[in-house]
């Protein structure tokens, strides 16, 4: 099979796509600049350079291709405040190669996110399916959201179309995410910190896993399916402080929601949220069974930990 692959080079899609080469696959990985072009290069891919908003050049790869794996997206703006035309940018993108793939009936994964939408509870992959679900949400997080929705309705139009939501942490050696920047605040605060009691949960899961999942959906994810690259349910932020604060030999203390701001950063919004997430469905679905370790595991693992 041919393969499209956005972000090629990036943390997930650097996994992604030699595990579809291994398999005998050709894969096309874009690539916006000459450093994520020798990465793409490396891992066996062909170098389709350009960026998420170079429309044409995603229509073209995408009509060319058998399915495409849609992993980009405008962190480089998001984390600098624009979070919105980051979301705006992502949506033209899927909307370019929805349109090129339309009638075809091949596959097309996204990546989306379990983070925020439905806090407070275990969601499923049959939660968040309408778009009056994400009404709760603010504008651009109901508006990233909107993107999956329009994904999803893309297996109306002959597109095998599925959304893989990603935990607000795939971990893993390499990792530059969340993980690593609460390792870094620790260690510059001098505290292991977590805000309130710290029971708030975020589900996890191994870089390898997530990547593993990605290749099953776009090989066997029926059209309009929801899947869930979960594999770690529900940790406690504490949990994960108090193995920072043992690595780290530092204290583990609470945080005042007040604070959190101060102390964590931009950090703080996400840290606080309360987003365990299942992923029952989609192990029964495909078949999907993580093999790396957990989360707290990983991080016991040391290699966040290194200078």
């Amino acid at each position: 099979m041919r393969y499209f692959v956005t972000g090629a080079s990036g943390w997930i899609g650097s996994a992604v796509v030699p595990e579809l080469v291994d398999a005998g696959h050709e894969v096309t990985g874009l690539a916006r600049s000459d450093e994520a072009a020798a990465k793409v290069t490396a891992s066996g891919a062909t170098v389709l350079r350009g960026t998420v908003d170079d429309l044409d050049i995603l229509r073209t790869a995408a009509a060319a291709s058998d399915g495409v794996i849609h992993l980009a997206f405008r962190h480089d703006i998001a984390f600098t405040g624009d979070f919105a035309g980051a979301v705006d940018s992502d949506r033209r993108a899927v909307e370019a190669i929805g349109d090129a793939l339309a009638g075809s009936d091949r596959p097309f994964v996204i990546a989306s996110g379990t983070g925020g939408v439905q806090p407070g509870h275990v969601l499923t992959e049959r939660d968040g399916l309408r778009p009056d679900d994400v009404s709760g949400m603010g504008g651009a997080m109901a508006d990233r959201q909107g993107t999956a929705h329009v994904t999803l309705a893309l297996a109306d139009r002959g597109v095998r179309s599925s959304v893989l939501r990603l935990p607000p942490t795939v971990h893993g050696d390499g990792d530059h995410g969340f993980m690593a920047t609460l390792v870094r605040i620790a260690r510059d605060k001098g505290v292991a910190g977590y805000i309130g009691d710290g029971t708030n949960r975020w589900p996890a899961a191994h870089r390898d896993d997530a990547a593993h999942l990605c290749c099953l959906a776009v090989a066997n994810a029926p059209a309009g399916s929801v899947l869930h690259a979960v594999a770690d349910e529900a940790v406690p932020i504490r949990a994960i402080a108090e193995v920072i604060g043992r690595h780290l030999d530092i204290p583990v203390a609470s945080i005042d929601p007040e604070r959190a701001g101060e102390h964590f950063g931009w950090l703080g919004g996400f840290l606080s949220l309360d987003v365990p997430a299942s992923s029952s469905l989609t192990r029964e679905l495909l078949g999907w069974q993580p093999t790396r370790p957990g989360l707290l595991d990983d991080l016991d693992k040391g290699h966040y930990f290194a200078r």
